[in-house]
């Protein structure tokens, strides 16, 4: 068996679990927020580009939003940034007075802070720079991370011990590489939605999005205005289309290797089957948001669906590793049966 925690820490660990797990759940509403905020034109609602501390972290100038629906609703992400910090912050005063023996668990709950504190201050110079597109896929792609961390955390805090290595050997790199391709595919998706500059005065709307033309036609998806699936060299818009493509192509394929590796291991998480269905729904919206234009609906479901899709490849992966122990803790490994330190 892989090393668990001992049974004296059993109740900590769950309630320290119960608490990743309600962090998990705001940080998913944060996400989805941030979503309704791009696609309501509400970046901006709480100041304009360079507006300093007037926009952020004031809200036109005030503790409150103003009386515009873009002010509320950027208000709104703000204070769900704020709920996910204060849950942060409860996680580390946990792990530090309840489980300092299990690094991991202080370590990584630590991490989550920093990646907190690095994602406010992000989504303060992405408001000071006016929406800039390289810094919307930025705060789109920590907040994927901060995400991946807490499934990480939720997951080492279980006492259930990994199958047996010779069982899954492969499934962990594998996984690995499969994350690393799923959160390039969304942050190079936050860098087509950064292109648009919604709510931006004096920018143009039109941007990576629809830059391989729109409406009910192959030649627009999978291919790019009427030439091939990955023609590159048209415009900077369309190679950034094109380039969320691409990561999504190699995404696909990585996630379907997944799914038969683990289908011939037997490997026992649910979320390795759940994976391939997610992937073909979250395709098939993409082609919608291309042929039938930007739907606001289309946009926060596509973001949705392709978090859920992370998140899945992250716990799938996650259940491959062994669950916490105390650091002092000795434990025998059953490949080896040498004793080892958690």
């Amino acid at each position: 068996m892989q090393p668990v925690a001992v049974r004296g820490d059993a109740d900590e660990l769950a309630a320290f679990r119960r608490l990743v797990t309600l962090t998990i759940v705001a940080t998913l509403a944060l996400i989805l927020i941030g979503g309704v905020v791009r696609i309501s034109d509400s970046g901006l609602g709480c100041g304009a580009e360079g507006s300093g501390t007037h926009g952020w972290p004031l809200c036109e100038g005030g503790v409150l939003p103003g009386d515009t629906s873009e002010s509320v609703i950027e208000f709104s992400h703000r204070i769900a940034a704020t709920v996910v910090t204060v849950l942060i912050g409860l996680l580390i005063f946990r792990a530090f007075r309840r489980l300092r023996p299990h690094r991991f668990l202080v370590r990584g709950t630590v991490a989550a802070g920093v990646l907190v504190l690095a994602q406010a201050a992000l989504g303060g110079l992405t408001v000071e720079q006016g929406l800039e597109d390289e810094l919307v896929a930025a705060h789109l792609g920590l907040a994927m991370l901060l995400l991946g961390l807490l499934l990480l955390l939720r997951r080492s805090s279980q006492t259930t011990p990994a199958p047996a290595p010779g069982t899954v050997r492969g499934l962990l790199p594998l996984g690995i590489v499969t994350s690393v391709l799923v959160l390039a595919t969304i942050v190079a998706g936050g860098y087509v939605a950064g292109t648009e500059y919604h709510g931006t005065p004096d920018q143009p709307v039109a941007g990576a999005h629809s830059a391989c033309g729109t409406g009910w036609n192959a030649d627009h998806f999978p291919g790019c205005n009427a030439q091939g699936p990955l023609s590159f060299g048209q415009s900077r818009l369309a190679d950034i289309q094109l380039a969320h493509r691409a990561f999504m192509y190699l995404a696909a394929l990585s996630v379907i290797a997944l799914f038969a590796l683990a289908l011939w291991r037997r490997a026992p998480s649910r979320a390795f089957w759940i994976a391939p269905l997610l992937l073909v729904g979250q395709i098939a919206l993409g082609a919608i948001n291309v042929w039938a234009g930007k739907h606001a609906g289309l946009i926060v479901g596509h973001l949705a669906l392709g978090t859920t899709l992370w998140a899945t490849v992250v716990y799938a992966t996650a259940t491959l590793m062994p669950a916490s122990a105390p650091a002092s803790e000795a434990i025998v490994r059953p490949d080896t049966g040498k004793p080892v330190t958690a």
